[in-house]
């Protein structure tokens, strides 16, 4: 269906740019849950890994230092092998 878009450590000119630091910040230790997009995200790791499996079978490894898009109408399972904060804006 769609692609979770991920960039590996952006320089800091893309993250002022982006205004990441202004973003809230969410946290969450290592679990396992599903999750569904009603709208895109981005979100950029501070700490943390993991694996963000779709429904189509797509996974994505992410954690500290990755920039990363997730579109809207995306189900997944969200998998944390290590305790997660990271800023995230949506829409």
């Amino acid at each position: 269906m769609s692609t979770i878009k991920v960039e590996r450590r952006p320089s800091p000119e893309r993250l002022k740019e982006l205004g990441v630091s202004n973003w809230p910040i969410w946290t969450k230790e290592a679990s396992e849950f599903p999750w569904t997009y009603d709208e895109p995200e981005t979100c950029y790791f501070l700490e943390g890994e993991v694996t963000v499996t779709a429904s189509d079978g797509e996974t994505a490894r992410v954690g500290r230092g990755d920039l990363v898009t997730f579109p809207a109408g995306l189900s997944c399972t969200w998998k944390i092998s290590q305790d997660v904060k990271k800023h995230y804006r949506f829409g």
